[in-house]
């Protein structure tokens, strides 16, 4: 089993604002580093593990790249540890698009992300997450294809990963009682927006009592214009199919807005449904590794799935790497039950079910009493979520075993302490602090400036300085060569793209 981390993280301001500078120059090409680059904004970054062989491996490579970028700080920025971000501005303008560079790559991923501003507003673009991208060995597979007598191993594979992932949508729930960490915003954020969230004591927060993660409701990343696409996880060529579709079908209130603004510059790549497949929102992918020349789908055509990414993760911003081991450790048990578990084809019905229980988790996760509508009828949300994690505890033990450990077991009974008392979430505990200590925005920057003081504290080995040196300046070399290679202008590059 592999695993590996990406792990987002806005820059912020002393004064609470979101940074407003450029990359640090340091760290090299976000265009072209293999590890360190920017999500939707210049100002929020994005770490990237190795595929790791352990979860110690993989959460210490993650906290070496955050000891990297808190050297490479300037004008005592800090980084922000909540997903919901720290206050904002709100002018679009004031919040910067991630700039890639000249080369006509870098230029399409800077309007990708216009349009995603023109589409949604950039203010929600800057809510950052964490994905948890798992691949289960070969071994595992092979000795399950053999005992099932299925012939190719592909197809195989293909089709367990896409079980699982049906699972993990239908325990969605679950995750967000469990992990969700986003029960409150600035109220920035809000600001001009309809919501139905309440004043966090005398602060200027805003929150759902019983929330959990926001970042996951229509506060964060869903959006009606994707509620309705007809997305399956039954068949890969099916999955494959509605992705496409999507991305080739043109959308009324996209194209009011036009591909280009009124003095004829681009401000979206086209004015479908998806400008690329990437924008389609899911808690969970399929996922292979693409070349340069590949789409996401490509890739998954000609390779099948090779791992799978959890994307429905807040960040721990109790945790200065934004994840601890006893949540890796229960993500691995989940995915492992999610891929065991039986899993029957999920159809648009079930589907939205399924949304709606997602969001009655995100507004009133904690309430006392409160039901989820599940293949049984209507059951009570905390005792259908110790009902799985009583099931999960073979897995745990199993987990154990192998590594000769106890931290899947213990993560497993940390997370049903937290289904039994719901004052032992992460939600809970976020909600209590920020009353404690004067609101979501004070919590947020005494949490920052403590990680800050203990990452600046930690060494890296003499190896790791000289790689990471060498990876910035290679990858300055790289997006240069890039720009070089360009044959063509950027228009022309479009064109030929749309």
């Amino acid at each position: 089993m592999q695993r590996g981390i990406e792990k987002e993280g806005l820059r912020m301001q002393p004064d609470g604002y979101s940074a407003k500078t450029f990359h640090p120059a340091k760290l090299g090409s976000k265009l072209t580093h293999p590890y360190i680059t920017t999500d939707y904004s210049e100002n929020l970054l994005e770490l990237i593990t190795k595929p790791m062989p352990s979860i110690k491996q993989a959460l210490d490579m993650l906290r070496d790249l955050h000891v990297l970028v808190h050297r490479s700080l300037e004008n005592d920025e800090l980084i922000w540890p909540l997903s919901m971000p720290c206050m904002t501005s709100d002018t679009d303008s004031d919040i910067p698009l991630a700039d890639y560079g000249s080369s006509n790559l870098g230029k399409l991923k800077t309007l990708y992300r216009s349009g995603l501003g023109v589409r949604y507003g950039r203010k929600m673009q800057t809510i950052a997450g964490l994905h948890y991208n798992l691949s289960i060995g070969d071994d595992l597979f092979g000795a399950w294809q053999h005992a099932e007598g299925a012939k190719d191993l592909t197809t195989f594979k293909n089709d367990k990963y896409l079980a699982l992932i049906r699972n993990f949508k239908r325990l969605t729930p679950l995750v967000l009682y469990l992990l969700g960490a986003s029960p409150a915003v600035c109220g920035t954020f809000v600001s001009g927006r309809q919501h139905n969230l309440i004043p966090l004591g005398t602060t200027c927060s805003y929150h759902q009592p019983n929330g959990t993660s926001l970042r996951m409701g229509k506060l964060g990343y869903t959006n009606s214009v994707q509620e309705d696409l007809d997305i399956r996880y039954n068949h890969l060529d099916e999955y494959i199919k509605g992705l496409r579709a999507a991305i080739g079908t043109p959308y009324a209130d996209f194209e009011a807005i036009g591909v280009d603004d009124a003095h004829g510059v681009p401000i979206q790549i086209n004015n479908h449904i998806l400008q690329i497949e990437n924008e389609y929102y899911s808690p969970i992918r399929p996922k292979q590794t693409a070349t340069a020349s590949e789409t996401p789908t490509q890739a998954l055509q000609a390779r099948g799935i090779a791992y799978v990414e959890f994307r429905a993760i807040d960040l721990d911003p109790y945790s200065d790497i934004g994840i601890t081991s006893v949540t890796a450790c229960f993500l691995e048990i989940l995915a492992l039950y999610c891929l065991f578990t039986d899993s029957p084809y999920l159809m648009p019905e079930e589907e939205k079910r399924l949304n709606q229980n997602i969001d009655i988790v995100v507004n009133h996760g904690r309430q006392a009493g409160i039901a989820i509508d599940t293949d049984f009828g209507k059951e009570n949300l905390h005792d259908w979520i110790i009902h799985h994690l009583t099931q999960m505890q073979t897995i745990a033990d199993a987990f154990d075993a192998h590594h000769g450990s106890n931290q899947y077991r213990t993560a497993l009974t940390m997370m049903q302490g937290k289904a039994i008392n719901p004052d032992f979430t992460l939600s809970a505990q976020i909600i209590a602090d920020s009353h404690r200590v004067g609101g979501t925005w004070a919590l947020g920057k005494l949490l920052a400036q403590k990680h800050q003081t203990e990452l600046l504290s930690h060494a890296l080995s003499r190896v790791d300085e000289a790689e990471f040196d060498e990876l910035a300046r290679t990858s300055l070399i790289e997006q240069a060569q890039l720009e070089a290679a360009d044959t063509i202008g950027f228009d022309e590059y479009l064109k030929a793209y749309r």
